[in-house]
C-alpha cells in the first residue's frame, strides 16, 4: 500500500468535521431522540452493571464515558453504545474467577486489542459469520440475561464468589432450590409491576418509557410500603477522578484469555449492531474499522473511570433511531442525559430496588427472542438449523466466543460439504453422427463442473481414474470455476496416473485464471507434451484420434 492509501486509510478513521453535516437540519431531532435513549438507557445501565457482578454506578459510568466517546470516534453516525447484556454474560465467569477489580485492567486491555484490530481492517470480518450463527449467539445470550436475574428474584442477599456455580443454567437453578420464600411475594410483585408497565406502555403510546415508569412506580411503592427488598445502594453524585489501572506484569498471563474475549465479543456485538443501525437508517453507511476504533477508544475510557466493557447496543441503537436520532449528536446527548441524572438525581437511584431492574432485563431478554426468525431458520436448510441450535446450547452451556467459533465451524463443515457436491464430473464419449469415427470409442472426454477443491478432491480421483479400455482422455477445463492448490494437485496426479497406464491425456479450455496455479503446481508439467493443451474440443479431439491410430498401427 502507497504512502498515500495508509494516510487517506489513517484519516478515514479519526473524527472529522464532515461526521455533523447534517446537525444543522436534525438537531432537533436528535436532542430528543438523545433524551429518549438516555431515559431508556438508564435502567439497563444499572441492571448490566449489576447483573455482571459489578456495581450499578460502573454500569453508569460505562454508559457516560463509553456512550460519549464510541459516539465520537465510532464509525456510525446512530450508534448508541454501552454496558450490554452479552458483556455482563462474559464477565460474570471473570469477577467470580479473578475479583471486581480484576474487570478494569481487563477493560482496558480489550480496549487496546479492538483499537488494534481497526488499525489492521479487520472491521469487515464480522460479514463472515452466518446469520444462523448470530440469531443463535443472540438467543443463548438472551437466555443467559434471563437466567442471570433470578439472584434478584429469590434472595435479598448476595452470593459469595464460588458460593454458585458458574454457569447460569445450573446457578438459577441452585438460587430457586435455596430461594428465601418469604422473600418472593415483594420481589416477584415488583417484578410483575415492572413488567406490566414495559409491555404496556408501547400500546399507550410509543414514546412512554415502560422500564422508567416501572422502576419509578416500584421504587415509591418501596418507599411507602415495609418491605425486605435489596436496593441499588449508595451512588456518589459525580463521575471518580480518572486513573490508569494498575496492571501487575505477572498477572497480564491471567489477564489475557479474559480480555481476548471480551475484545472479540465487543468487536463482534458493536459491528454487528452498526451493521444493523446502517440497514434501518438513512444517516449513510458506517465505517467497521473506524467503529473499532472507537468502540476500543470508549472501554480504555470507560477503564480510566473505573468502568466495564463496553459495546454497541442494538435496542438503545433501534430506539434512536425510532424516535428520530440521525447524527452522533444524539448519542452525545444519551451520554450527557446520563451523566445530568448521575449529578442530580443519585439519591433517588440509590433506592431503586433490584428487583425493578432484574424485571427490566427480564423483559428485555424476551424480546431478543424472535419466533419468526427462529422458525425461518428451523424451517430452512438442515445445516442452518443445526448451527442455530448448536450455537445457542453453547452459548448456555459453556462460552459465547466458543459458540460463535463452533457454529461458524458447523456451518463451514456444511457449507464445504455442499459446495463439494456441486463438483460435476461427467464421462462422455465422442459422439459425432456426421462424421462418424472408428477410433472413437478409444476416446474418453473427461468434463469438469464448478468447483474443484480439497473438500472434492479425493472423489473427483476415484471417479476420473476409473476410466478404462481407452487410449486418450481429454479433460475439459472450460466449466472449472472454483480451484484451490489441492484441486489442481489433484489434477495433476490425475494425468500422472493415466500416463503410467499409458493413456494419454490432453487438456482443453484452461482458463486464463488457472494457467499459473496448473504451471506451479504442476498440472500441464505432467502432460507427456507441451502440445496435449487444446483452446477447443474439436482440435483435442483430432488429436486424441491421431494418438488411438498410431496406437493400434503399434
Amino acid at each position: 500500500m502507497s504512502t498515500t492509501s495508509l494516510l487517506r486509510h489513517a484519516r478515514s478513521l479519526l473524527p472529522t468535521v464532515s461526521d455533523y453535516r447534517q446537525t444543522r437540519r436534525s438537531w432537533p431531532k436528535d436532542l430528543l431522540a438523545g433524551v429518549t435513549v438516555g431515559i431508556v438507557a438508564l435502567p439497563l445501565a444499572l441492571g448490566f452493571g449489576v447483573s455482571s457482578g459489578l456495581t450499578a454506578e460502573q454500569g453508569l459510568i460505562t454508559a457516560i464515558v463509553a456512550g460519549f466517546l464510541a459516539a465520537v470516534f465510532g464509525g456510525s453516525h446512530v450508534q448508541v453504545s454501552g454496558p450490554t447484556g452479552a458483556m455482563a454474560v462474559v464477565l460474570v465467569p471473570i469477577v467470580a474467577a479473578q475479583g471486581a477489580g480484576a474487570v478494569i485492567a481487563v477493560t482496558l486491555i480489550a480496549g487496546i486489542i479492538v483499537v488494534a484490530a481497526g488499525v489492521l481492517r479487520l472491521g469487515r470480518a464480522v460479514s463472515f459469520i452466518p446469520w444462523p450463527v448470530i440469531e443463535g449467539f443472540t438467543l443463548g445470550i438472551a437466555a443467559i440475561i434471563f437466567l442471570q436475574q433470578v439472584p434478584f428474584v429469590t434472595t435479598a442477599a448476595s452470593s459469595r464468589p464460588g458460593e454458585h456455580s458458574t454457569n447460569a443454567f445450573v446457578a438459577a437453578t441452585q438460587l430457586i432450590a435455596e430461594a428465601d420464600r418469604s422473600y418472593l411475594p415483594y420481589s416477584l410483585g415488583a417484578v410483575a409491576i415492572v413488567v406490566v408497565c414495559m409491555v404496556a406502555a408501547p400500546k399507550i403510546h410509543a414514546s412512554i418509557p415502560g422500564s422508567l415508569v416501572g422502576i419509578a412506580i416500584v421504587t415509591i411503592l418501596a418507599a411507602i410500603v415495609p418491605n425486605p427488598l435489596a436496593t441499588i445502594g449508595a451512588i456518589p453524585q459525580s463521575l471518580p477522578t480518572p486513573s490508569v489501572p494498575v496492571i501487575d506484569l505477572a498477572s497480564i498471563g491471567s489477564l489475557l484469555p479474559a480480555a481476548g474475549t471480551i475484545a472479540a465479543l465487543a468487536a463482534i456485538e458493536s459491528l454487528l449492531s452498526a451493521r444493523v443501525a446502517s440497514s434501518m437508517s438513512d444517516s449513510g453507511a458506517y465505517h467497521p474499522d473506524r467503529e473499532l476504533i472507537g468502540q476500543g477508544i470508549a472501554s480504555i475510557g470507560s477503564s480510566l473511570f473505573g468502568g466495564m466493557p463496553a459495546t454497541g447496543a442494538i435496542a438503545r441503537t433501534s430506539v434512536n433511531i425510532r424516535s428520530g436520532g440521525r447524527t452522533r449528536l444524539a448519542s452525545i446527548v444519551h451520554a450527557l442525559v446520563l451523566l445530568v441524572i448521575v449529578l442530580i438525581a443519585a439519591a433517588p437511584v440509590s433506592r431503586i430496588p433490584l428487583a425493578a431492574l432484574g424485571g427490566v432485563l427480564f423483559v428485555t431478554a424476551v424480546r431478543m427472542i424472535h419466533l419468526a426468525t427462529m422458525r425461518a431458520i428451523l424451517r430452512s436448510t438442515r445445516s442452518d438449523a443445526l448451527g442455530f441450535v448448536v450455537t445457542a446450547l453453547i452459548t448456555v452451556s459453556f462460552d459465547l466466543i466458543v459458540a460463535v467459533g463452533i457454529g461458524m465451524v458447523v456451518a463451514a463443515v456444511f457449507a464445504l460439504r455442499n459446495l463439494s457436491r456441486a463438483t460435476g464430473v461427467n464421462i462422455e464419449r465422442v459422439a459425432d453422427e456426421e462424421d462418424p469415427h472408428p477410433d472413437d470409442a478409444s476416446i474418453a472426454i473427461v468434463r469438469f463442473d464448478g468447483p474443484l477443491f480439497f473438500a472434492s478432491s479425493d472423489r473427483v480421483f476415484d471417479e476420473v481414474t476409473r476410466l478404462d479400455d481407452v487410449t486418450v482422455v481429454v479433460l475439459r477445463m472450460s466449466q472449472l470455476e472454483l480451484v484451490d492448490a489441492t484441486g489442481a494437485r489433484i489434477l495433476s496426479d490425475v494425468v500422472r496416473a493415466f500416463e503410467r497406464r499409458g493413456i494419454t491425456v490432453l487438456i482443453k479450455g484452461v482458463k486464463d485464471g488457472h494457467v499459473e496455479l496448473f504451471r506451479h503446481v504442476g498440472v500441464l508439467g505432467a502432460l507427456r507434451h507441451h502440445k496435449h493443451l487444446f483452446d477447443d474440443l474439436p482440435s483435442a479431439i483430432a488429436h486424441a484420434r491421431s494418438h488411438v491410430e498410431r496406437a493400434r498401427q503399434h
